[in-house]
């Protein structure tokens, strides 16, 4: 004999809820990436590597990783400077491109866990 139930379903409380766990696990996927960069920027006297961040934009669901002393860009993007053994430039771009899988991956988890 068929049973009947009833669901009821509450989609904006559903794209809430998944929206903030989307933003936790962009921020999850920013800080894996910064800590991966930390081991490639550059080590100077100013202090390069101690401003570096991650944050999210949870209105816009976008992650950001940065350093925000006034030489980080020209540090990033000199490939002629020399640096300490196993330090580089482009110390964010190689990690975003490495990481990325594991980027999206911390932010799946996260919102799988939300649908539990």
């Amino acid at each position: 004999m068929p049973q009947s139930f009833r669901l009821r379903f509450d989609g904006a409380a559903a794209a809430g809820t998944l929206r903030a766990a989307a933003a936790r696990g962009l921020l999850l996927g920013a800080e894996h990436v910064l800590a991966e960069a930390q081991d490639l920027v550059p080590l100077d006297e100013g202090g390069l590597q101690n401003t570096g961040t991650a944050s999210v934009d949870a209105g816009e669901l976008v992650a950001m990783v940065s350093y925000s002393t006034p030489y980080a860009v020209r540090q990033h993007e000199e490939m002629d400077w020399r640096h300490a053994p196993g330090r580089q430039a482009k110390y964010l771009e190689q990690p975003l491109n490495s990481e990325r899988a594991r980027a999206l991956e911390l932010v799946a988890a996260e919102m799988r866990r939300a649908l539990r």
